[in-house]
């Protein structure tokens, strides 16, 4: 009797601890299940709560995509967050990229120079050490002088010189590569309307016959002449406000050297020059200045010949291109102003 009891109850105590174990293991299967599913970046229900909301933010944060590139596809993040480049500073900017290292000369661009405050100098070529400090999650370069050390860092972008030509081409790729299509948009929405109210404040001023030329004095004293997307602000001149070439110069040929005696032949109503003298010794300017070529120029006699600040208008990226819209409408105006 007291053995068939025994039985009994070690049988129930049996059933009883099996049944136990049961439920500690479906609800281990089901909190198993939920935490696999939100870090997979499975869509959860938001409930609106601010751990939610972190972890949708993370989850993006972490997307990764396939990127084609001159050095063949590459995985990016879908949104970087830290970026490193050579000479793409202004593209990145435009497109609201957080860029934390930059080559040298991006800091004497007047147009970023505030947004770089909290930037670092990476130096030319790219300073691979300076990169590995700076943990960057993307790098882009336009020169691939030290690309294969770089992509052992992040994933690295090489875009070589001359790929996107013009404003539009130049913010779209960028757009896209930092994932900012919306603020690519934005910002050509608001070149476009820049361009528009300058054209309209030309009006009266210039017409349709009226001619612009860029040129470049050297401090070897080189002289030369540029299109619509070699910098000194063709874009803005050309495309922007629509205004025309000289009939000698064009963009096939979106620059060339000219000798000092056939500067005639490429002058226009008005003539925009910028001076390269790193040194600032003048020396190549004074002489210009006082040739016969340049004092016979109708631009010069009629007060339109303009000496431009190089790193100013030797800019061509899109925040750049846009500021230099509204310069080159001011110097104009000034110019009609003062011929009245």
């Amino acid at each position: 009797m007291f053995k068939l009891r025994f039985r009994s109850t070690l049988s129930l105590c049996t059933l009883f601890l099996v049944f136990v174990l049961v439920l500690a293991g479906c609800g281990s299967a089901e909190t198993a299940n939920h935490e696999t599913g939100s870090g997979s970046g499975q869509t959860t229900e938001n409930n609106g709560s601010a751990g939610n909301d972190n972890a949708s933010e993370e989850s993006s944060d972490n997307e990764t995509r396939i990127y084609k590139t001159a050095k063949g596809d590459i995985t990016i993040p879908a949104h970087p967050q830290r970026i490193v480049t050579d000479y793409y500073g202004g593209e990145i900017l435009s497109v609201g990229g957080n860029l934390i290292g930059v080559e040298p000369s991006a800091f004497e661009n007047p147009f970023i120079k505030e947004q770089l405050k909290n930037t670092t100098d990476v130096g030319y070529p790219v300073n691979v050490e300076k990169t590995l400090e700076l943990q960057p999650d993307l790098i882009v370069v336009m020169y691939d002088d030290n690309y294969e050390e770089l992509s052992k860092i992040a994933p690295t972008v090489h875009i070589p010189y001359g790929t996107a030509t013009d404003i539009y081409k130049t913010v779209e790729l960028f757009g896209d590569l930092m994932g900012e299509k919306e603020q690519a948009e934005a910002f050509i929405a608001d070149y476009e309307k820049k361009a528009e109210e300058g054209r309209e404040k030309l009006k009266g001023i210039v017409d349709e016959n009226t001619t612009v030329g860029l040129y470049e004095l050297t401090d070897k004293g080189d002289l030369w002449t540029f299109g619509d997307n070699a910098g000194r602000g063709g874009q803005a001149v050309y495309n922007a406000l629509k205004l025309k070439m000289p009939s000698k110069i064009s963009n096939d040929n979106q620059t060339v050297q000219l000798s000092l005696e056939v500067l005639p032949e490429y002058a226009a109503d008005y003539m925009f020059m910028t001076v390269y003298d790193p040194e600032k010794k003048g020396d190549a300017l004074k002489e210009f200045k006082q040739s016969k070529v340049w004092n016979g120029l109708e631009a010069v006699k009629n007060q339109r010949f303009f000496e431009n600040d190089f790193d100013t208008f030797y800019r061509y990226d899109p925040i750049a291109i846009t500021a230099q819209i509204d310069l080159f409408v001011d110097l104009i105006t000034k110019s009609a102003q003062a011929n009245k």
